[in-house]
């Protein structure tokens, strides 16, 4: 969406933290969710279901160090609550999660 513009204060409030991705199942009756519980340090362990089926593998995810939305709106997939969201780039077919490239421990906040 190229011309739009977000003010400063918007973009502030969303809360985002490095966390360390710690277990991923396969939702049962479903294709492409996974439900993933997230290490975010002091804020503790949280839950998302995400559609990373096809994308990654549970070994792929497991342990890697990613970008977490942690003050989206809870909801329900499939049965499962999800508690946030794991930021990714995407085009076309392929999609990549954000990672961060050094040691930073969890909780870190994004800025």
């Amino acid at each position: 969406m190229e011309g739009a513009h977000v003010a400063f204060d918007e973009f502030k409030k969303l809360d985002m933290r490095v966390g360390t991705v710690v277990s991923v199942e396969h939702v049962k009756r479903t294709e492409r969710l996974y439900k993933i519980q997230v290490d975010l340090g002091e804020l503790g362990v949280r839950q998302t279901v995400s559609s990373l089926v096809g994308y990654y593998t549970p070994e792929e995810l497991k342990g890697k160090k990613i970008i977490y939305l942690v003050n989206l709106k809870p909801a329900k997939f499939s049965g499962e609550m999800s508690e946030g969201m794991l930021l990714a780039a995407e085009k076309a077919e392929k999609l990549a999660l954000l990672c961060v490239d050094k040691e930073i421990e969890n909780g870190a906040r994004v800025t």
